[in-house]
């Protein structure tokens, strides 16, 4: 249930109180919580409904001797003990059903977070530490550390996200902080206790970064893909992410890694280390975009035919796809056509085309890449909280 307060004065006749009144029993009665806060009672005040609660958060007896700026912040604090009081909702407690889908999530979100963070292990300590470049991002730093001071990589990783989670929490939230606190315990394991004691890739440095992109791309884009990250940068990926939705997860964190990069380039002295970093990070953006939006990508099909109706029972009969049709004129010839839009997967489209051409072997066919599509039939719409 939604809950609506109100401030004022008093419920004493008068313009505002009238409009309060008003507005806080008609919100009652469509179903909602409604309070209203009050900083004295009246001697004649407008009738409210039973189902509106009343509280005062006006000053008690004890605060009439106080001086006049004591009154005012003793009203403000008040208020805002009310405010805080009145926001700490009581969840209602989760059925049998909930419980085993929450645990369920939550065991799958450990398998993403465990064979992600080993793939991501495997490009930071494998084969990013032994060429001796940053990939860029906090684990790029952690990198450095390790390089000037011999620190370990994992434990770096978590100090340095300290004060980027400080910063970031209220922009982030608290559930994805925990998420990604979650996920950055089992990073750190694997980074400090596990890959330690795997040998490390010797050979080609150029082939190193490549490999290191791959690793870390995969890892990460699993990661992502059930909400949570590694921290670090990843809080200001996610946050330019919800600030630019048009930005692709590679772009973002392409963007943020450079500058770490070109820092790892001083440290480690040469500019090689500067080239690999870019190669690391650019490889694992690509990975990044083709594993979150291939999977959800598919295939778009653009139909332009005489007999709509009859290609889209068609296409249904054929792959149990839906379409949708609009009426379209042809500019040069001035025939009314029907347009198709018909989305599908990769392995479908090919009986959409067959099936349009076997109703109409002139219908005209455009076969088009869809990043992603959402909805029936494809992923499910993912809404902001």
């Amino acid at each position: 249930m939604q809950k609506i307060a109100f401030h004022l004065n008093s419920l004493q006749q008068g313009g505002a109180e009238r409009v309060v009144s008003n507005l806080a029993n008609r919100f009652a009665k469509e179903g909602y919580e409604v309070v209203i806060a009050t900083e004295w009672y009246g001697t004649d005040e407008f009738a409210l409904d039973q189902k509106v609660r009343r509280v005062h958060v006006g000053l008690t007896k004890e605060d009439e001797d106080r001086s006049r700026i004591s009154k005012m912040l003793r009203r403000i604090w008040y208020l805002r003990r009310f405010m805080k009081k009145e926001k700490q909702q009581k969840r209602p407690k989760r059925t049998k059903a909930q419980r085993v889908q929450a645990l369920k999530t939550f065991a799958v979100d450990t398998v993403y977070d465990v064979v992600g963070s080993i793939l991501f292990a495997i490009g930071v300590y494998t084969f990013a530490k032994s060429a001796d470049f940053a990939p860029g991002g906090v684990s790029g730093l952690a990198l450095i550390c390790n390089y000037l001071w011999d620190l370990p990589i994992g434990t770096m990783t978590l100090i340095i996200n300290i004060p980027i989670i400080i910063i970031s929490y209220k922009v982030v939230g608290r559930k994805f902080l925990l998420k990604s606190f979650k996920t950055m315990v089992i990073s750190t394991l694997f980074l400090d206790l596990v890959f330690p004691l795997t040998p490390l890739y010797t050979g080609n440095s150029f082939l190193a970064a490549i490999f290191s992109g791959v690793f870390m791309g995969a890892g990460l884009a699993l990661i992502y893909m059930r909400g949570s990250s590694t921290g670090g940068t990843d809080f200001l990926i996610v946050t330019i992410k919800k600030l630019k939705p048009h930005f692709s997860m590679g772009q973002v964190t392409l963007m943020t890694d450079l500058v770490v990069i070109v820092l790892g380039g001083f440290v480690f002295g040469n500019i090689d280390a500067v080239l690999y970093g870019v190669i690391s990070t650019y490889a694992a953006s690509v990975i990044i975009d083709k594993i979150i939006y291939g999977a959800g990508s598919g295939k778009l099909a653009i139909i332009i035919t005489t007999d709509g109706y009859a290609t889209a029972k068609k296409i249904d009969e054929e792959t149990g796809r839906g379409a949708t049709l609009i009426k379209a004129i042809g500019t040069y010839s001035g025939i009314e056509r029907h347009l198709i839009l018909c989305a599908c997967g990769k392995a479908e489209i090919f009986k959409v085309r067959n099936a349009a051409h076997a109703v109409d072997p002139n219908a005209f066919v455009m076969i088009t890449e869809a990043s992603e599509v959402f909805g029936e039939g494809f992923t499910p719409p993912e809404l902001d909280q």
